[in-house]
């Protein structure tokens, strides 16, 4: 005896490839399908919607299967509620709670569906049934969904269950895309022609930047030694860059720069290494300390040029999260991993455009707190770390396999010419 459920398709399916990877889902996973209906889009702009009756031999079998296929954009065609169960004890979840993709999601609550709040992965989904501020009358309060993650949970907080009552969109890729973003589509290469890539980079900041968007900056300790320092501090100078995250390292080689001359000890210009150059870097540590932090630094006079310089002059917030290798570290880097995640993570959902700049680490923290619907550039000149954002669930990154001390000089001209 065998066991079904009837699931929905809708939007750009077939050039999005949605509806390849949902067939492919149920296959490997074991099951069969029926395709039910299927209406095709006419036109490069006209969506698609298909139904199709998913099979198992067995009720965990299709559970595993429909998981698979919500996670990808299909849909219950009968949606019901969710089910909510109360957290039982502070940072604890009900077990079989639901985990967050990136995507945007509903959650069906009363038999409406409410858009989850600051959606990321790996979270949890809280239903607040009433945000009503203050209002004796309850029914004007309208219910909230938003993401917790797993160390914010309170007891008898409302955690979503299951698989029911959850709709889930993947951004698409419809045919004819134009614009600054037309070049967006995922992917890592190095064969793309970099210089008209990089012309439709700049393209897609100064649109971003025009329509009112806020674009965040992960830069690494690379983009120092490379010799891009003083065109990124440009590009944060003349308004190009509304929020820096990056590690205390970044931090320390930036400002090392500034007082030396050098990025751990090697002259960027000459690639000289001074006598003791390699003390540099934790003299510099030593002498921001001494004034207090970076901001006091640079209110000194101890600290003029850079990219800390220009984010300190120019309100720029900007978030150094620390890591069990720092040296130091400076005042500023915030210690506390808990603590720099909440940082980053209010920084990635302001964003509206991220350029992750040579550095691994960072680029996969600040991708795992955005939505799939933040526009992302990752350029490094190792593909394994393109790759591995792309990997670790950011498909909404495109990819540039370059050297960053190239690409951000180039940036910069193509933003600033005149």
């Amino acid at each position: 005896m065998t066991v079904s459920r009837e699931v929905e398709l809708e939007g750009h399916i077939i050039d999005s490839g949605m509806m390849q990877a949902c067939f492919g889902i149920v296959m490997d996973l074991g099951g069969s399908f029926e395709v039910e209906a299927f209406d095709i889009g006419r036109s490069e702009t006209a969506e698609s919607y298909a139904r199709m009756r998913v099979i198992a031999d067995t009720e965990s079998e299709l559970r595993s299967i429909v998981h698979e296929l919500h996670q990808n954009g299909a849909n219950l065609s009968d949606p019901v509620d969710a089910t909510l169960e109360p957290a039982p004890a502070d940072r604890v979840v009900p077990p079989n709670f639901y985990s967050t993709t990136n995507h945007p999601t509903e959650i069906r609550h009363d038999g409406e569906w409410l858009s989850v709040e600051r959606i990321e992965m790996d979270c949890a989904v809280v239903i607040d049934p009433d945000t009503g501020s203050g209002d004796t009358d309850s029914s004007n309060a309208e219910a909230r969904a938003c993401t917790k993650v797993l160390n914010a949970i309170e007891a008898g907080d409302l955690v979503v269950t299951g698989e029911a009552g959850i709709r889930v969109k993947p951004p698409e890729r419809p045919r004819g895309r134009e614009g600054a973003f037309g070049f967006m589509q995922g992917g890592v290469s190095s064969e793309r022609p970099t210089q008209s890539t990089i012309t439709k980079v700049a393209e897609a900041v100064a649109e971003t930047k025009r329509e009112g968007g806020s674009v965040l900056v992960v830069p690494g300790p690379a983009l120092i030694h490379s010799g891009a320092r003083d065109d990124l501090a440009r590009l944060v100078r003349e308004g190009y860059v509304d929020a820096l995250s990056a590690g205390n390292g970044f931090a320390v080689h930036d400002v090392e720069r500034d007082l030396y001359g050098t990025s751990l000890g090697v002259d960027t210009e000459t690639l000289d290494h001074p006598r003791k150059g390699h003390k540099h870097h934790i003299y510099t540590i030593s002498e921001v300390i001494r004034a207090g932090g970076i901001p006091e630094a640079v209110a000194s006079g101890l600290v003029g040029s850079g990219v800390m310089y220009e984010c300190v002059t120019r309100d720029v917030p900007y978030v150094l999260a620390g890591s069990i290798r720092d040296d130091g570290p400076l005042p500023d880097t915030i210690t506390d991993a808990v603590r720099a995640q909440e940082a980053i993570r209010e920084q990635a959902h302001e964003a509206d455009l991220v350029l992750m700049l040579s550095t691994l680490l960072h680029s996969v923290a600040v991708g795992n707190c955005l939505p799939s619907d933040t526009r992302v550039i990752c350029v490094d000149i190792n593909p394994a770390t393109v790759t591995q954002l792309l990997d670790r669930g950011s498909a909404q990154a495109v990819g540039l396999v370059t050297d960053i001390g190239t690409f951000v000089p180039m940036l910069a001209e193509e933003l600033l010419e005149e």
